[in-house]
């Protein structure tokens, strides 16, 4: 976010150190975010781990005023009981006090998770399996963020910039809410006390959005809000007004799944402005997911030694490729990571051929049927991206992403032949 209209949603801001302060102090959080009865996590970006097990986060809730109604599908609606909230359900209850004994015992030590309710049988079976098929992409843009920066912290300060206090976090939201035209309509927590970066739910039909305090960085912060508003949000909310909203109309209309395309579009948008795009979360944590498939936690904390030196960070990696399993000594992995950069890639070997404003425009889509389902959709009044008015800029920073990242028309055609 460092170039043009990137800082834009900080001018006057924390990118030029003009005071924000004072803000009102928002009124304490009713809880942190986790997933309680009648919330839906609908996205989650980056891959930190809560550091600690500690009370609700202290960042505090923004009330957000008018809040539409999300619909729900058919298999929400009823008094049956509710599967476990995913976020709640994959977050080991002992995170901490393994954590320790792993450090006291010089990393020789495989963790025993415990979880406080049994995690689904059909999440473990349908993320069980890691792929490799873009490994060697994955290790390309690690290397090449390495061989910039030297380490992946000289990166983050060098493009991320400092970390803001809360009251620089709400004027930056503040300023993006109001160039996507939704000011009003989301509900805003910071916290300290999140399994990721951001996490976008839908709580008692309200759309909140939680923001993890320490990943929240100067040059970054856009970024993360056109991932999580920009994308997520105002996809899901044209697609409450399409003919597929409900699981019976995607049977309905034959739609593919909506990711990869989902997190692969909002993942590009996190990077979308930066002077150096590069893709290296996306990339690690496909990497460290094929490697936890074939390793246990110890071995695999041994490999990403050669990538990230901070003990800290690669815990936190480890933990998020483990996650889900009880003896983490055998082999196994939880792939929903590696659809960061299954997406990514995807969008980017078609991104000549893709209409992104009516991929928006569609809602929850594919980008594969968005041809197919133009003339079904409707159009009218729908949202669409403050950063995507502009296609023939966008389409450049698009191509900026690949260069930088070095990948190439011809690769990505081999990966992925039509």
């Amino acid at each position: 976010m460092g170039s043009g209209a990137a800082g834009s949603g900080a001018a006057g801001g924390p990118g030029h150190g003009a005071p924000l302060c004072p803000c009102p102090s928002p009124p304490p959080p009713p809880s942190a975010p986790r997933c309680p009865r009648g919330t839906r996590r609908l996205s989650e970006t980056g891959a930190g781990t809560r550091r600690s097990e500690g009370a609700a986060g202290r960042g505090g809730l923004r009330a957000a005023a008018s809040l539409p109604h999300i619909a729900r599908s058919r298999g929400e609606e009823g008094g049956g009981r509710r599967s476990p909230c995913l976020l709640v359900a994959l977050r080991p209850r002992n995170v901490e006090a393994e954590r320790e004994r792993f450090f006291r015992a010089s990393f020789a030590y495989d963790p025993q998770f415990e979880y406080a309710e049994p995690v689904p049988a059909a999440v473990l079976d349908k993320y069980g399996a890691a792929s490799d098929r873009f490994v060697a992409q994955a290790i390309r843009i690690i290397r090449a963020v390495l061989e910039k920066y030297g380490t992946y912290e000289s990166f983050e300060v060098a493009t991320g910039g400092r970390l803001l206090s809360k009251c620089q976090i709400w004027s930056v939201i503040r300023k993006y809410m109001q160039k996507e035209g939704c000011a009003g309509e989301v509900v805003v927590q910071l916290t300290d006390d999140l399994l990721s970066q951001a996490v976008m739910m839908v709580e008692d039909s309200r759309p909140t959005l939680a923001i993890n305090l320490a990943g929240a960085r100067q040059h970054w912060l856009e970024g993360m809000l056109r991932h999580e508003i920009g994308t997520h949000y105002i996809r899901g909310v044209n697609n409450t007004r399409q003919p597929w909203h409900s699981s019976e109309g995607r049977k309905q209309y034959s739609l593919k799944p909506a990711n990869p395309t989902e997190e692969g579009l909002a993942s590009l948008h996190s990077v979308l402005f930066r002077k150096q795009p590069f893709l290296w979360r996306a990339a690690l944590l496909y990497y460290t997911i094929e490697r936890a498939s074939r390793l246990s936690f110890s071995a695999l904390f041994q490999d990403l030694e050669q990538y990230v030196q901070d003990a800290g960070v690669r815990w936190e990696y480890c933990v998020r490729a483990k996650r889900g399993q009880t003896d983490t000594s055998q082999p196994g992995c939880f792939s929903k990571d590696q659809v960061y950069l299954d997406g990514i890639l995807r969008i980017l070997r078609h991104r000549q051929t893709i209409d992104f404003p009516l991929l928006a425009a569609l809602g929850k889509v594919s980008y594969e049927d968005v041809n197919r389902l133009k003339k079904f959709g409707v159009l009218e009044k729908a949202r669409i991206p403050h950063f995507m008015q502009d296609l023939e800029r966008y389409m450049k920073q698009l191509d900026h992403i690949v260069t930088t990242n070095g990948l190439n028309e011809e690769e990505l055609e081999q990966l992925l032949p039509d």
